[in-house]
């Protein structure tokens, strides 16, 4: 006996929902296919890396290393010509006995030239001896420049007070007088508490220090320029000097 099968219409719709969901195909999620990406690079990273040999070369001469002399000049100003000429003993004897390098003032120029020769070792040693006769000439004293030839770490670095805030008349004299101080006690305090040296020249300034150093000395000197007054400076560079000290 053939019984008829009626379906109903809600059955005929889930059939035709479940076939169209078939028809479809599943998109899968980017951020799960961002996941197994970088699951795959940490997989990778993991790996111990191929060893590869390392190319060896023949150390190179001495002769080879050396090039045509080469020279510097450096300019010395009207006022300065006394103390180059009194002083010449202490600049010549460093730069000749221990950089091994030929130096002269030339009178017509009013330049001091300084010369590689046959008996320079160092390749670095004519740029130490440029930076130890301009600090000089800058007007810091021969001990003090000195140090540019016995260390590394020690940088040049000048600056204009106008540079920092555009004075003029006697609005820049109180300014340099703020960064003096009363007989030289401003300047002599940043210079002990940083451990640099400073040139005031007319409105120029001159740093000789590290780098750290000197960063701290100009943000003291920048403060005396835009107007702080004194004692607040003297806080604010103990504050960061010592801070330095426990880092190190």
């Amino acid at each position: 006996m053939d019984t008829d099968t009626h379906i109903t219409p809600a059955a005929a719709a889930a059939v035709e929902s479940k076939e169209e969901a078939d028809s479809f195909t599943k998109v899968k999620n980017k951020k799960t296919q961002k996941r197994k990406r970088e699951q795959d690079g940490v997989d990778m990273d993991t790996e111990e890396p191929v060893a590869s040999k390392r190319p060896q070369f023949p150390p190179i001469s001495g002769d080879k290393l050396k090039g045509p002399d080469e020279m510097r000049k450096i300019a010395v100003p009207a006022h300065r010509y006394t103390p180059l000429k009194e002083n010449w003993l202490k600049i010549f004897t460093p730069i000749v006995e221990n950089l091994q390098l030929q130096v002269r003032f030339n009178l017509k120029t009013r330049n001091v030239e300084i010369k590689t020769c046959k008996d320079t070792q160092d390749i670095g040693s004519l740029t130490k001896a440029t930076d130890f006769v301009r600090a000089f000439v800058l007007g810091f004293q021969v001990e003090d420049a000195l140090a540019l030839i016995r260390l590394d770490e020690l940088f040049l670095e000048s600056f204009d007070v106008t540079d920092v805030k555009p004075l003029k008349g006697d609005h820049l004299s109180r300014a340099i007088g703020r960064i003096a101080g009363k007989g030289g006690k401003t300047k002599f305090t940043i210079e002990n508490v940083t451990k640099t040296r400073i040139v005031l020249a007319d409105a120029k300034v001159h740093i000789l220090g590290s780098f750290q150093n000197i960063k701290m000395a100009r943000t003291a000197i920048c403060n005396l320029i835009l107007g702080s007054p004194p004692s607040k400076v003297y806080g604010n560079i103990r504050v960061v000097a010592s801070r330095t000290a426990e880092r190190f």
